[in-house]
Order: structure tokens, then C-alpha cells, then sequence
């Protein structure tokens, strides 16, 4: 490991960046306009100066015990200048790398006596670095294909306790009744005839409508089973209607609070 590996990186043939039209592509076009922010992408999927260096060596499948300083050096130069004319900010880290590589290659070109060549190997160093980093990729790499559930995801279960409210419905008592039958009244006033004719009005055909009007599911306003058009005698008949149906257990009637509107539902 002593001299400069040249001889099998010139045999090595490099991984074609792209195919175009089935046929591998080593050298970028002159006429090639790649968008600046297209290398960026690339760019950023280096986590450093390491991960560089370990694809650099696994694109041209290099022995990572035998690295040629001289054409890595000249690779991560490329990246280097590349980053600095998209004028992108380089970390510290990648020129310390840089710096490393060139005090590597300016040491591998010293004549030195001859010793034990994997003790006196420059390139000892960075290959051990390179091999712990390709293992804690790896690791990292074999730890995020892990199942994430119990692992970063946690279920949990709960049971919601079913809340059964009770809203106790107010009596209606027999005087709240009588004033909004006494305001029904008054309003039918207003529409006092004076006919000689006698109108028939039934209790029970009345007690029949007023059931066809309600349903058990819905409430209905006290006040819809009036018509005031049809003076003082209709309205008392609907109201006696009513009563009947009430004593009869057929209706339901309710109100939420004292002086509110007064609703009707047949009996469920």
C-alpha cells in the first residue's frame, strides 16, 4: 500500500450518472444546462465530508482498503468548486477533509525507508474513519427500516364513558296553560265576525285534527292549533280539543321554563 494506486483506478471503469436512450452517459455534455437548483438536490444528500468520500469510492466500486488518494483527491476537489460556484456555504468540515487529502497525497509522494507498509501507510487513518462511518450508516440505515410502531408510534386505547343527560322536562302548570290560551284568545278578537250564520264545530272532529297534526318524534307550537280567523268559538272548541286529548293520556305537553312557548307531541 505503499505507492500510489493508479494503475487499477485507470482500469476501473466509472458508473454511467445517467442513461440516455439505453446508453450510458460518463461525460457531461458541453451544451448541458443543468438548472442550479437542481443540483442542489445532490447536493444536500451529503451528510458530510465522510458520506462524500464513501460515495465517491462505492460509485467506481474501490477497494476502501486501497484507496488512489490522487483521483479521490481530484473527485472531491470537483465537488468542492462545484459547491463554491452555485455559491452555496460550505461547512468547515468539508475543507478540513480536503486539507486531510492533500497532506495524505503530499506524504504518499515522500520517499520513506522501508517499513512495515500497513503501519506507515498514510491512508490508515482515513480508511479507519471511512470504515466507521460506513458501519454507523449502515446501522442508522438498519435502524430506520425498522417496524416505527412501538418504536416511534405508540397506540393507545381509551374507553369514552357513555353520558347519558337527563334533562327533567318542567310540568306545565294549569295557569301557565290559561295565559297562553288567554293570549290566543285576544288575538281572535281581532278577527270577531259578526255572522248570522252558525258555524258547526265539532270536539272530537277538532280532537281528531289536532292528532293529525302531532307525532310522537316532534314538537309542535301550542299556539298552531288556533286559527284565529275562525273567531272565539273556534278557538275555545281547539282548546276543549285539547284538554280532552290530555285527559285522555293521547298528548304530551311541555315547556322549558316559566312564560316560554308551550309545545304539543303525541304520547310515545
Amino acid at each position: 500500500m505503499n505507492k500510489e494506486y493508479s494503475g487499477s483506478a485507470s482500469s476501473q471503469s466509472e458508473m454511467p450518472f445517467a442513461l440516455v436512450q439505453g446508453e450510458p452517459l460518463t461525460v457531461i455534455p458541453q451544451d448541458l444546462y443543468i438548472p442550479p437548483d437542481a443540483l442542489l438536490v445532490f447536493l444536500e444528500a451529503f451528510e458530510g465530508p465522510l458520506d462524500l468520500l464513501l460515495y465517491l469510492i462505492k460509485r467506481q466500486n474501490i477497494d476502501i482498503l486501497n484507496i488512489p488518494i490522487a483521483a479521490i483527491t481530484r473527485q472531491y476537489m470537483e465537488y468542492i468548486h462545484l459547491m463554491d460556484e452555485l455559491e452555496l456555504e460550505l461547512a468547515a468540515e468539508y475543507l478540513v477533509m480536503a486539507s486531510m487529502l492533500a497532506e495524505i497525497k503530499s506524504r504518499m509522494l515522500l520517499p520513506r525507508p522501508i517499513v512495515d507498509e500497513d503501519e506507515d501507510d498514510p491512508r490508515a487513518e482515513l480508511v479507519r474513519r471511512l470504515q466507521e462511518y460506513e458501519q454507523f450508516k449502515q446501522a442508522a440505515e438498519d435502524l430506520d427500516a425498522l417496524i416505527r410502531l412501538e418504536r416511534e408510534i405508540f397506540l393507545t386505547a381509551i374507553d369514552i364513558p357513555k353520558l347519558e343527560v337527563d334533562i327533567p322536562q318542567p310540568e306545565v302548570k294549569l295557569a301557565e296553560l290559561m295565559n297562553a290560551f288567554r293570549d290566543v284568545v285576544n288575538r281572535a278578537e281581532q278577527f270577531a265576525s259578526h255572522h248570522v250564520e252558525r258555524e258547526p264545530l265539532s270536539v272530537r272532529e277538532r280532537m281528531v285534527r289536532v292528532l293529525e297534526q302531532i307525532s310522537a318524534d316532534e314538537f309542535t307550537s301550542f299556539i298552531d292549533f288556533f286559527d284565529p280567523q275562525e273567531g272565539r268559538m273556534g278557538v275555545v272548541v281547539s282548546f276543549m280539543a285539547i284538554l280532552e286529548l290530555l285527559k285522555e293520556s293521547l298528548i304530551e305537553i311541555v315547556q322549558s321554563k316559566p312564560y316560554a312557548p308551550i309545545y304539543v307531541k303525541a304520547h310515545s
